[in-house]
């Protein structure tokens, strides 16, 4: 059995299914249609749109060109529809249920923030287009980096970064920006174990050497631990509040406090800001720099990729070393964009750009509609009801699965869960697995890497008292069974598209390519 290295197998357990429904002759199962490749269900040879023969041009591709045809599928009008609609119905979608993935904030996006952000003059604008033309966009842009700046208490802000990770980047850059210019070669980024994975990942990137600072048995920064470790040679604390664990670092001002002692620079990962949006300003807690998800706290499309976006706001010390461009009201009540033609003497401490243009327009777009429509009330209780969804999950649940840190008090955003008291052989995969057999999307797994088995579940804001109570009827129904022994659901998913596959080998060995079949070889 293939195992991975936190002691998990990979690889399907061969199960009784004398209770699965007989086999059908097409494959399907009602609904769940068994969908082919799109090669297979076109042929190469044929095309559903008849296009006249086109003049023979020069080639300008040299020996690129290609001499034979492509060989893609040809399929009618009909048939490509069905089979794209086909496939969509297999997806997973915020509009089909509970997302509890934990730590990425899978909220509704509110339709109204949509039909803003497609309205014409945001939509079909063109970051090359003169300013005159523009100002609505860049009087969005400026209009939510002022609500940025109010809601985390903080100096400045810079608004081109793409996503979290982006955004850390630049904060790191100022970090480096700021301690170059006092002659201070500092090396070492202290990262708790508490922190989001990306946070050691950015600072390795950016040339740091990165140390780990340990948690204390309550899920928290171990104080004394950071302390001790503070140095000349520390450049800056990569901290995540609320951290990983679901729980709000109470020592916050005083970890700044002592950082800032140390000549050192407070770097917050507030991709958890959502939990305490109106609540909690960071830059009170003596924070530095922080970039806030825009996709996760208001409310934007999140996940397959993007977009996302990830504006860093800064401290008064670091803000005079951002990115260019950033967007500035003049006299005449117009707003201009700030770039290196025209910085003049305003930021000489720059450095530099973070993107090609200024932004994802459409996430500025969206998130300020999220924030006007909810305004500085409603933005508190955004935070307020996503804290209340997360500990009524916690508690309904905690007599059923171990809470880790359910004594450390009320958990913010999220729920942590771990296998402890599983029974033997069953793990939190298996009961991830039966949690698609439920019609949810499973938690996230294994993360925290501080908690054995984690699972680490994020009911948002967004969610009713009926879909959580639907959710935790389905995760109670899992871990009694895993408890018992249930040996049924080390098969799941048996009501899925696929079934369970071997993890490892669908990682290190996947399938990308298709080939036609050898039907000679096939007949024999």
């Amino acid at each position: 059995m293939t195992m991975l290295k936190e002691g998990r197998p990979t690889a399907p357990t061969p199960v009784e299914e004398a209770h699965m429904a007989p086999a059908t002759a097409t494959g399907n199962r009602a609904l769940m249609l068994e969908e082919k490749l799109i090669f297979e269900i076109g042929s190469t040879d044929t095309t559903g749109v008849d296009f006249a023969v086109a003049p023979k041009g020069e080639n300008r591709l040299g020996d690129l060109a290609r001499a034979d045809a492509i060989g893609l599928p040809g399929l009618s009008e009909q048939e490509t529809v069905r089979h794209y609609t086909r496939l969509s119905r297999q997806n997973y979608a915020i509009d089909l249920g509970l997302f509890p993935l934990g730590s990425c904030t899978m909220k509704h996006n509110p339709r109204l923030n949509e039909k803003v952000a497609r309205m014409p003059g945001f939509a079909d604008i063109h970051p090359l287009q003169p300013q005159s033309t523009v100002q609505g966009a860049l009087g969005v842009i400026n209009e939510l980096a002022v609500w940025l700046i109010k809601l985390t208490g903080m100096h400045g802000v810079a608004m081109t970064p793409k996503a979290g990770a982006h955004g850390e980047l630049c904060g790191l850059l100022c970090i480096r920006a700021a301690l170059e210019a006092r002659g201070d070669a500092r090396q070492v980024v202290l990262v708790p174990e508490s922190a989001h994975g990306t946070n050691p990942a950015t600072a390795a990137f950016c040339g740091y050497k990165v140390e780990d600072i340990p948690a204390t048995p309550d899920g928290r920064v171990d104080l004394e631990a950071l302390k001790a470790r503070l140095g000349p040679d520390v450049a800056a604390v990569m901290i995540t509040n609320p951290n990983t664990c679901g729980l709000f670092e109470r020592d916050m001002k005083v970890i700044s406090d002592a950082v800032h002692a140390a000549g050192a620079f407070v770097y917050c990962d507030g991709a958890n800001f959502n939990a305490i949006v109106g609540r909690v300003r960071p830059g009170d807690l003596g924070v530095d720099a922080m970039h806030i998800n825009l996709h996760k706290t208001f409310s934007t499309p999140h996940g397959g990729g993007g977009p996302g976006s990830g504006p860093v706001v800064l401290s008064e010390a670091l803000a005079p070393f951002g990115p260019l461009p950033y967007t500035a009201r003049v006299e005449d009540g117009s707003i201009h964009l700030i770039e290196e033609e025209n910085v003049g003497e305003e930021m000489p401490q720059s450095f530099g750009r973070m993107s090609a243009f200024h932004g994802q327009m459409g996430m500025f777009t969206r998130a300020l509609a999220y924030i006007l429509s909810h305004g500085a009330d409603g933005l508190r209780q955004v935070a307020e009801d996503a804290v209340l969804n997360a500990n009524y999950v916690l508690r309904s649940l905690d007599d059923v699965l171990d809470a880790p840190f359910g004594g450390s008090g009320p958990c913010m955003h999220e729920a942590l869960f771990s296998d402890k008291g599983l029974a033997d052989g069953f793990t939190t995969l298996d009961i991830a697995k039966g949690l698609i057999d439920e019609g949810f999307h499973p938690m996230t797994m294994y993360f925290p890497l501080v908690v054995h088995g984690a699972m680490l579940v994020e009911p948002t804001e967004t969610e009713s008292k009926a879909a959580l109570d639907q959710f935790i009827l389905a995760l109670r129904s899992l871990a009694e069974r895993a408890k018992a022994g249930d040996e049924a659901l080390k098969g799941a998913p048996y009501h899925a598209p696929r079934r369970r596959l071997d993890e490892t080998l669908a990682a290190r060995k996947p399938v990308l390519s298709w080939s036609e079949p050898d039907l000679a070889a096939a007949a024999e």
